[in-house]
């Protein structure tokens, strides 16, 4: 099974992050989590994100907040699915780094989910996992089904 790159943009984002890894080991799909800066470590981001796809990885998830740059600047150097995940900041709440996510330019994508949304970040490189591999789209189906019983239970 090909792996998900888990990126911040600083180590002080991994309480925000974790909840990403710990979905991922949940659903036993390998992953690895890096602290790079797309401001203070840009060679390295470009040089890791320029290799991934060889280097075993399906997707990243990059969470970062302020400026938010992160996501767009792994997006420009990768045909691999980006995931933004924004953290939320001491401004504006996170609304600042969600709407840098959001607003990518034509021909960069960057799928976003919800500030501090860690878990759906990582349901959502599960799913893309899952395209290809049924013993992981049936994990799926039976965490979807586990959710619906814990909403009926109340």
């Amino acid at each position: 099974m090909r792996k998900i790159a888990v990126i911040m943009g600083s180590s002080s984002d991994l309480p925000v992050v974790q909840p990403a890894a710990d979905t991922l080991k949940r659903f036993e799909v390998p992953h690895t989590v890096h602290v790079f800066s797309a401001h203070r470590t840009p060679d390295e981001l470009a040089k890791f994100a320029k290799s991934a796809a060889d280097e075993g990885y399906a997707a990243f998830i990059c969470a970062a907040g302020k400026a938010a740059a992160l996501p767009g600047a792994v997006a420009a150097y990768t045909t691999l699915p980006v995931i933004g995940l924004p953290v939320k900041s001491s401004f504006l709440d996170g609304l600042d780094s969600l709407l840098s996510m959001v607003q990518m330019p034509s021909g960069v994508p960057v799928a976003t989910v919800a500030v501090n949304g860690a878990e759906n970040a990582a349901l959502l490189a599960v799913q893309i996992l899952a395209v290809n591999n049924s013993e992981l789209r049936a994990k799926l189906e039976n965490y979807k089904a586990e959710q619906r019983e814990k909403v009926l239970k109340g």
